[in-house]
């Protein structure tokens, strides 16, 4: 049997979780239709979901069309859990974007749209809501064009749309064309044999060729079939079902090849065992192999389950193409990549980093250790969360994309944990970029370094995106290399904390100097640490020579800032204009959309939630926001800084009373 990842997407209250409800049950898997409103739906498990009535956690649930095996993955739409989407990615063949027919298309849904081309994973799209008041279709085939892309192929059309007796009927079916109106225009912009047929022999496009090159091209991710329908009368989800086979891409990989796959959730029992969910695109993963996993991790499979017929079934093995859930790798994490031989992750950061971040606090003292306990499991279903703990004042912080995550991190924490907690006000999460190159070094027997070793640290600018880079200027093997280890691990650790607190998370780092006093005994053979060099020596020194190459170089700190597109009546546009001038804006000129303005520019992150509040009443409700972060900026004014949660290397004197409790010479 064929096999199908397919990934659900669309902007939160498209209808994305009742169109999978509606999928499973034209697939035979579910005898009745669940309701979002009744927290009554397959995907949507966790009493918070069901609570809220949006999807938090993606979920994994499978049916079968034909001859092939379809995972379908419900994501999460509000954009607070675009991490959640984020992971999904990587494993996935194909994807179906929602939109919706009434709102149109929305602001997470270009952020999706853009991401989905980017990595090139196949994409239909499937307007949803055409049973409702105000549903249009030719309108959002030109909101699809102009704002998602010109390559979108309508695969029908629809009678009755707005009212509940809508019905969506496929080209090709009775009384319709064999295929799309202008069909082969789109095709020949991406095939040269349609395009020289087009021109030379047009009657030689039959239907039959046409549709081909249509299956084709999508399942390439160069055009995209539009279907309209209704998750809620199943107008439409036939002719969507039949597009999932024929035009998106089967699982492809060999099962007798080597073991690899990329973990893209963990969960825990409540016996505490982890279970990876794994997509596995190589070889065949079998009850008590041995997989290696992560950078160092190893761990033996004592458990396996697929999905299959809407659940999960036990299983002797999963192979290539399949998701499955792994359980016995207690070290695994989200990202990870898992086989038979150590190999690198797949995926990468497709979406923004979050740009928020807030202080946890317990409501009760005594539950301060099972607060970070909790907060240390959810980071490891959420990676993105960032939790950062500062000894020095006790307190715990973690990122957020928004005020929502943070409302769902205290409710999960009070269900689920039995912990009340509170959080201060949410703080933008800043970055460091270095002015220019410097250096420093520490010379062991020579003040005031303290410690017995040598260590010479060259920093140097990065691009934006490339991440820490270390390097080598001294030969390997001039000192052990856990020695080795040990300064690079340090270095990566304190880079999370630059001159003003914040992260460093673009630079070059290369080893200058090293030197280590060699293991010494007494006459019985009783080592001595006072005259032998440890791992704690370079630990220990490292964060200070880092500290002074940087202050060598200089580092700026830089905001996030959000790319906006704001749409508003014409007569509200004289108001708007002086708030975005205090909301530090940088709007472009203004594009005239009937009678309104349309206005796009960039803002500093940290005021977008100020202008979200504003705009219902400076436009009576008539303003439409989208924001996207686009990149870092230096930041002007007052520079922000950071409290530290490290042991302060800054400041040696206060660091070497922290850390070994006394200074060079005294």
């Amino acid at each position: 049997m064929k096999h199908l990842n397919l990934g659900i997407l669309a902007h939160v209250d498209a209808g994305k979780t009742s169109l999978t409800e509606r999928l499973l049950h034209a697939a035979g898997v579910i005898d009745e239709v669940g309701s979002v409103d009744d927290g009554s739906t397959r995907t949507d498990s966790l009493a918070l979901e069901r609570q809220r009535g949006i999807t938090i956690k993606s979920a994994v649930v499978s049916f079968a069309v034909g001859g092939t095996a379809v995972n379908l993955i419900d994501t999460p739409g509000h954009p607070d859990f675009i991490a959640e989407v984020e992971r999904v990615l990587s494993v996935l063949d194909g994807a179906v974007l929602v939109v919706s027919a009434v709102e149109g298309v929305q602001a997470q849904t270009r952020v999706l749209m853009r991401t989905l081309q980017r990595l090139r994973i196949p994409t239909l799209l499937f307007v949803n809501k055409t049973d409702r008041r105000g549903a249009r279709y030719g309108h959002t085939l030109r909101g699809i064009a102009e704002k998602l892309t010109p390559a979108a192929v309508p695969m029908g059309r629809v009678r009755e749309i707005g009212t509940p007796a809508a019905e969506f009927t496929p080209y090709g079916a009775s009384g319709t064309p064999l295929a799309p109106p202008r069909l082969a225009d789109v095709l020949a912009e991406h095939d040269d044999a349609l395009l020289a047929a087009y021109v030379e022999d047009e009657a030689s496009l039959t239907p039959a060729r046409l549709r081909a090159a249509l299956a084709e091209q999508s399942r390439r991710g160069l055009v995209h079939p539009v279907f309209f329908g209704s998750a809620v009368t199943g107008a439409g989800v036939e002719a969507l079902t039949c597009g999932l086979t024929e035009l998106l891409p089967h699982s492809v990989g060999d099962p007798q090849g080597p073991a690899h796959g990329t973990v893209f959730k963990v969960e825990r029992a409540e016996g505490g065992q982890k279970t990876a969910y794994v997509r596995m695109f190589s070889g065949t993963v079998r009850v008590r192999d041995r997989l290696l996993h992560g950078d160092a991790g190893e761990g033996k499979v004592t458990g396996i389950d697929v999905f299959e017929d809407g659940t999960h079934t036990p299983a002797p093995c999963v192979s290539a193409g399949r998701i499955g859930r792994l359980r016995g790798l207690a070290g695994v994490r989200i990202g990870d990549a898992v086989g038979t031989e150590r190999t690198a992750a797949r995926e990468g950061h497709h979406f923004a980093p979050p740009t928020l971040e807030t202080v946890v606090t317990a409501s009760r003292d005594a539950d301060r250790g099972a607060l970070h306990t909790a907060l240390t499991l959810l980071a490891e279903q959420d990676p993105l969360i960032g939790l950062r703990q500062d000894e020095l004042r006790g307190e715990l912080r973690v990122s957020l994309y928004g005020e929502v995550q943070k409302e769902v991190v205290q409710a999960t924490l009070a269900d689920e944990y039995g912990l009340e907690v509170a959080f201060r006000e949410s703080t933008t999460i800043c970055v460091e970029r270095l002015d220019g190159p410097g250096s420093a070094v520490e010379i062991m027997d020579k003040e005031p370094n303290p410690f017995l070793a040598t260590v010479g640290l060259r920093v140097e600018p990065a691009p934006p995106g490339s991440g820490v880079r270390y390097g080598l200027d001294v030969e390997l093997g001039s000192m052990p290399y856990a020695f080795m280890r040990a300064v690079e691990d340090t270095v990566r650790e304190t880079l999370h904390e630059g001159l003003h607190g914040w992260q460093i998370p673009d630079c070059a780092v290369t080893m200058t100097h090293s030197g280590y006093a060699p293991r010494q005994s007494h006459a019985h053979a009783v080592f001595d640490k006072s005259m032998s060099s440890t791992g704690a020596d370079f630990r220990l020194l490292t964060p200070l020579v880092l500290m002074d190459a940087l202050r060598d170089a200089g580092t700026t700190v830089h905001e996030p800032m959000h790319h906006f597109r704001l749409e508003i009546p014409a007569v509200s546009f004289g108001a708007v204009l002086p708030v975005l001038a205090r909301l530090r804006a940088v709007p472009r000129a203004p594009v005239t959309k009937g009678d309104a303005y349309v206005l796009e520019g960039e803002m500093p992150a940290a005021r977008v939630h100020a202008l979200e509040g504003r705009l219902p009443t400076l436009t009576s409700g008539e303003g439409v926001l989208e924001t996207a972060f686009a990149h870092y900026r230096p930041v002007t004014g007052e520079i922000p800084e950071r409290p530290r949660t490290d042991h302060d290397p800054l400041h040696r004197k206060e660091y070497l009373l922290r850390v070994v409790r006394r200074v060079a010479g005294a």
